[in-house]
């Protein structure tokens, strides 16, 4: 299995011989750059692809064969766009888990409240959504992420267990971050690029092209063209006799502390 632990102990042990060889025999220096720079694609692999459970098992998709999938949302609440998604959400009968970001809290008080009374989970996002969350020292991080969770406590009285880390990004910190406050990480199978893609017909294909049972999907709240292609993309996956449910009871996840 690769992950963090292993890819070290092969790498050290990798190095060890290499320089025995090169003791021995004499090998060329850049036997070394090569080393270094695998070991360094490694880690670029490990902490930018959160499917890869390189620091840390996180949960992305379900393997089964019913035809059922599980969206979600991340960067709300956000007061021009979550009302419209929450009210295309409950047209559809469909429930969903949206990763809020803490700072985004204070003003859209009512529209968390009126997320999770209509049936949806709200999972962590952490308070700042920092550009380089990943490169805090754990101490901060940790306090960040628990910032997080008190913002949402005092709204709705419930504590999120359920945890996506900015970008998807993960490493040592993020993963003690995620250990220590006893959280469950959960990534996702489909990124729909909609902070990208701002071409409607362009997006709805590329998701329905991606629907497959066990799938997760990310979209977010933020995204114009996500409001304007979500109704058409529920109305297809339900056409297509798929269940959309929600992400935490598909992976049968404990949702709140």
């Amino acid at each position: 299995m690769l992950n963090f632990r292993n890819a070290n102990i092969f790498f050290i042990t990798l190095l060890i011989i290499s320089i025995g060889i090169d003791i021995k025999y004499g090998i060329p220096w850049y036997t070394y750059a090569i080393l270094l720079a695998v070991y360094g694609l490694l880690l670029f692999y490990g902490c930018y692809y959160v499917g890869s459970n390189y620091f840390i098992p996180i949960v992305c998709s379900l393997k089964t064969e019913k035809k059922i999938i599980g969206i979600s949302f991340d960067d709300g609440p956000d007061p021009e766009n979550s009302p419209r998604i929450l009210q295309v959400l409950r047209d559809h009968d469909a429930e969903a888990v949206f990763f809020c970001i803490g700072s985004k809290i204070s003003g859209n008080e009512v529209i968390l409240t009126r997320a999770y009374n209509d049936g949806h989970v709200i999972g962590n996002h952490t308070f700042s959504h920092h550009f380089w969350f990943d490169l805090f020292s754990f101490k901060k991080m940790s306090a960040d992420v628990q910032m997080m969770d008190q913002a949402m406590n005092n709204v709705i009285g419930k504590k999120p267990k359920l945890f996506r880390p900015p970008y998807g990004v993960t490493n040592p910190n993020v993963k003690k971050t995620i250990e220590v406050g006893n959280y469950i990480p959960v990534g996702w199978s489909v990124r729909s690029m909609d902070t990208v893609i701002k071409d409607e017909k362009k997006l709805l294909n590329k998701l329905i092209s991606k629907v497959k049972p066990g799938a997760i999907f990310l979209f977010h709240d933020t995204s114009k063209t996500t409001v304007a292609i979500l109704p058409e993309f529920l109305k297809y996956v339900q056409s297509n006799g798929y269940e959309i449910m929600r992400p935490d009871k598909m992976l049968t996840l404990q949702p709140y502390a």
